[in-house]
């Protein structure tokens, strides 16, 4: 999704003369390198991930950008990503040391309605991704708040039915994240619309109806933009908050039983500024048998943005 106070900031640094516009940029930048600093001289005691690497996405497609959505295969050697434009990209992953190298894309393809027509408009902002067992994909959207299967890529969408809930979600804040578990069951939960208690209800598709099981705490003023399952079983949340200087990221894990999600433990806090806007999530093992995490960022297809692929490993 894009993010509203970085547009605002992106439009007023516009507005200003040459010489104000680098001296602008030249102070958010050196406030973003001491926030930067100040994070790693003093490391949020609850973060236990590790930094393996960040690694800047650069094309020239036009579709290329504001990336929301992001499933690597199970040994980390490809990728799907989604743009929140509807476009659904498939691509190989190259690494050195672990670490990503280089992407080359292979296929990119443009959403198609249940009637067979390209997506536009309100209909076309996709945000979140979950790839299911037989390889077909889930996506969830913001502008009409719902949820469509697509058995591949280039197939017309099945609209699954619609939540109650989901008709009074707000514009541009409803169905951010979606991730599925083991048992083929989606889950997914709103940017910016809290329930009656203040805290995050996520929703649960069990192949026939939906129901809200249960409901995230918020902490502070981060948001959620993804989710997935791991390979562990447990569910992964990643958060979003912006301020005048930047981005920071959050993630969230639980353990999922039947009372509902138990055992959170904050796992990465970064500090602002580290990275862009990061948005899509998901997580794996890579070869050494470590939990990773993949990040995609958002760039709101603005050119003071970066399209990022960021990656930490997790403790078990």
């Amino acid at each position: 999704m894009r993010s509203r106070p970085a547009i605002r900031l992106i439009q007023r640094l516009r507005s200003f003369s040459p010489r104000g516009l680098a001296f602008g940029l030249t102070l958010s930048l050196g406030l973003v390198a001491a926030a930067g600093f100040a994070a790693n001289r003093a490391p949020n005691p609850q973060s236990r991930a590790e930094h393996v690497g960040t690694y800047v996405w650069r094309a020239t497609p036009k579709w290329f950008g504001g990336f929301s959505g992001i499933e690597l295969s199970p040994d980390g050697s490809s990728m799907t990503v989604l743009s929140d434009r509807s476009t659904l990209v498939r691509a190989r992953i190259q690494r050195q040391g672990g670490k990503i190298s280089g992407i080359e894309i292979g296929s990119a393809k443009h959403l198609r309605s249940s009637k067979g027509k390209r997506l536009f408009g309100r209909i076309m902002d996709s945000e979140g991704l979950a790839m299911a067992p037989d390889g077909s994909l889930y996506i969830s959207f913001e502008g009409v708040a719902r949820v469509a299967h697509h058995r591949s890529a280039s197939a017309r969408a099945r609209v699954l039915p619609r939540a109650q809930s989901f008709r009074h979600l707000p514009l541009n804040k409803s169905l951010e994240a979606l991730a599925i578990d083991a048992k083929g069951h989606l889950y997914t939960l709103p940017e910016n619309a809290p329930d009656s208690t203040g805290n995050i209800p996520v929703w649960r598709w069990n192949g026939l109806a939906w129901s809200q099981p249960f409901s995230l705490p918020r902490r502070g003023g981060f948001l959620p933009v993804g989710a997935d399952f791991g390979p562990d079983g447990r569910f992964y949340l990643l958060e979003r908050d912006f301020v005048l200087i930047g981005f920071r990221s959050r993630l969230r894990r639980w353990d999922v039983t039947d009372q509902g999600l138990t055992n959170e433990v904050t796992l990465l806090r970064s500090g602002t500024g580290k990275h862009d806007n990061l948005e899509g999530l998901s997580i794996w093992r890579d070869p050494k048998g470590d939990l990773r995490a993949t990040m995609v960022s958002d760039d709101n297809f603005m050119s003071l943005q970066r399209t990022e692929l960021v990656e930490y490993t997790l403790p078990e």
